[in-house]
């Protein structure tokens, strides 16, 4: 699959600020999944976009049951079948995110998961659209990429999180998700944030454990252990703004959150989704 577009505005979200950790940072673009071109172009009406998108989610569904099945989610990056099918879905919610018309014409023609899926993707990727819109004279940087640590290896650091700080694997994978693809994006942001989680070097001092900035095991943790200590537990919005104080992050982070606790196979499509060149 061919690369189509860059990260728009890309500032990668920074978890804290060089200034006292307890303290906010200014909200700042975030890291998003890397588009990917798909080799037959969408259709354009409603009936043939619910028709393609249903017919893709239910071969990606088959494809990720079988990736699971064979242990490969352990070892590697996503199947190239399963990442060209993933990257699909994921273009014709981005096509559908600015159309808000033609997305209440397809969403009643999907079956019921597919249509709940599309609702909350949807809904985070126009939050997303909007942090991430390019600034007035602002060159996007080149995005610099990496292959990610296998989806079930960080599935384990996600559960370690939830172990030991309390705060909820699937919201711990979405702010992944959404900092830095899963760890694929290795950009700095431009106040300097860093790391798969995009930490803060002096909130990572406060949060990091002594553990690198770069390790998605260490990050992950790290950032399990400032969502507990923004309180979670109490409210999983108000410690995301901590994250990052914008309420377009909270709702994009919320969405892909409920879109994976709905359906643990979920993940695996969005991980697969920014899978290979």
């Amino acid at each position: 699959m061919l690369l189509v577009l860059v990260l728009l505005a890309l500032g990668l979200a920074g978890c804290g600020e060089n200034r006292p950790a307890a303290r906010a940072q200014d909200p700042v673009p975030t890291a998003t999944p890397v588009p990917r071109a798909t080799p037959q172009p969408l259709p354009e009406d409603a009936e043939g976009l619910a028709a393609d998108l249903a017919d893709t989610s239910a071969q990606l569904r088959a494809g990720i049951e079988a990736w699971r099945g064979d242990g490969d989610p352990a070892s590697g990056d996503a199947p190239a079948e399963v990442a060209a099918l993933a990257a699909r879905v994921e273009k014709i919610h981005r096509a559908l995110a600015p159309r808000r018309r033609l997305t209440a014409a397809v969403l009643p023609l999907l079956p019921a998961r597919v249509r709940a899926e599309a609702r909350d993707v949807i809904a985070a990727r126009r939050a997303l659209d909007v942090l991430n819109r390019p600034r007035p004279g602002v060159k996007p940087p080149k995005v610099r990429t990496g292959p990610p640590e296998p989806a079930d290896v960080l599935r384990g650091f996600y559960r370690e999180g939830r172990r030991r700080s309390g705060v909820r694997a699937k919201l711990l994978a979405a702010v992944n998700l959404i900092e830095s693809d899963f760890g694929r994006v290795r950009n700095n942001s431009v106040a300097g944030a860093q790391g798969p989680m995009q930490f803060m070097p002096a909130t990572w001092r406060s949060y990091g454990d002594g553990g690198d900035i770069h390790d998605p095991h260490d990050a992950i943790l790290g950032a399990a252990r400032f969502l507990a200590a923004a309180g979670a537990a109490r409210s999983e919005a108000a410690a995301l703004y901590r994250y990052n104080p914008s309420q377009l992050y909270v709702t994009a982070v919320s969405r892909y959150a409920r879109v994976m606790t709905r359906d643990p196979l979920a993940y695996y499509g969005l991980y697969a989704s920014g899978a290979g060149a």
